[in-house]
């Protein structure tokens, strides 16, 4: 290849990695919050979960399970606990909004069952 036709090839090209650019940016945009978004859920899940261990041991010693499970779990989650025969469960809900507040926010749900403790003894 020549000096000119080189210059002439490089020419044509120009422009082209904008272009390309502008195209992939959305993509990755797309996906970076898709991302963010999955490891947000996986967070208030797990989040849901904890809290909900924490309620069904408390209300398996006979404490209150709705204000251990409440301490521990994600801002604005929902609580319910209960006994279940000889077993206590728990169960805390939270929602996750998806890309940021432009579409419906998915609830995500931790729940927990702990064996009830025996009463003690009255000697």
């Amino acid at each position: 290849m020549t000096r000119v036709t080189v210059t002439k090839r490089f020419r044509r090209d120009r422009g082209s990695v904008t272009a390309e650019f502008a195209v992939v940016l959305p993509a990755a945009v797309l996906l970076l919050t898709a991302g963010l978004t999955a490891v947000d859920a996986v967070t208030t899940r797990l989040e849901c979960l904890d809290a909900a261990r924490e309620g069904a041991l408390a209300g398996a010693r006979g404490e209150s399970a709705a204000d251990a499970a409440h301490r521990r779990a994600p801002p604005g989650a929902s609580v319910s606990a209960g006994a279940e025969g000889d077993t206590f469960r728990a169960e805390v809900s939270a929602e996750v909004s998806l890309l940021g507040d432009l579409l419906p926010p998915f609830t995500v749900t931790g729940d927990a069952v702990a064996a009830m403790e025996p009463e003690e003894p009255t000697w």
